[in-house]
């Protein structure tokens, strides 16, 4: 479904994200993982063409996200509250990605019945603009949003921070649910190993850039996981130092 190929972005002549091919399959279950600076975000950025790559293209299904537009019409995503329009208040937002579908007020709202659970009563008919609502239940209208969308590709960038507990389990939940039984590609990227780990069935896990572990979830995966982050382990490669533009100019 997506295809990465020799995909690199550079900030401040630093090379944040550098990755010669990746592949995620229809159905696929996929966790980010990987410390602050990791790349996690601006990869999912340039996944999702908001920001441009220096080299390289993200294909999904063949086609690229930077030349062509069909794939947004099965995307959905979530990765901060900047995606949320804030002076609405939650349920003139649903409304309004709902009418983005073809959906009416009536079809929004019996779906918004099947997630009250999920709100935990701090969403709708609260009389609160979205701005006013705390990080965790922006998230919550964030996801939701998503859900509304009945996409194929859902993708969420810490989805769990700033949610409590409850919700998390609940999130959690959800997401298997909608990959098991609906077969909706699924990529998350999460601090949390312990939820990342649960949720999907595949762990990236990022360092400088880069994609240095590809692995298959099981019983081991989450003491693999946390032991590389105790250890404080360093990738030591050339495309992760910093990049003398003059030196290579010069060359």
């Amino acid at each position: 479904m997506i295809e990465i190929k020799d995909l690199k972005k550079v900030y401040n002549n630093i090379l944040v994200v550098n990755i010669p091919h990746l592949e995620i399959r229809k159905g696929e279950s996929i966790g980010l993982v990987g410390n602050n600076g990791a790349g996690k975000t601006t990869l999912f950025r340039m996944m999702l063409d908001l920001i441009r790559p220096e080299t390289g293209e993200v294909l999904s299904n063949g086609e690229n996200v930077a030349g062509h537009e069909n794939w947004k019409n099965y995307t959905a995503s979530y990765l901060d509250e900047g995606f949320l329009i804030d002076y609405l208040t939650p349920e003139e937002y649903f409304y309004f990605i709902g009418g983005l579908y073809q959906q009416s007020r009536a079809q929004v709202d019996e779906f918004l019945a099947g997630l009250s659970d999920f709100f935990n009563g701090e969403i709708l008919k609260r009389g609160k603009y979205i701005r006013d609502l705390s990080k965790g239940n922006q998230t919550k209208v964030g996801v939701a949003s998503c859900l509304l969308q009945h996409p194929e590709l859902l993708m969420l960038d810490e989805p769990f921070a700033n949610i409590d507990p409850t919700t998390q389990f609940r999130l959690k939940n959800m997401l298997k649910e909608i990959n098991k039984e609906q077969g909706v590609t699924t990529l998350v990227s999460s601090h949390d190993l312990n939820h990342v780990t649960d949720v999907c069935e595949r762990i990236l896990l990022m360092e400088k850039g880069r994609i240095i572990k590809d692995m298959a979830t099981n019983s081991s995966t989450l003491s693999e996981l946390e032991e590389y982050f105790a250890i404080g382990h360093k990738m030591e490669a050339v495309d992760s130092v910093k990049i003398n533009v003059d030196e290579e100019e010069n060359h």
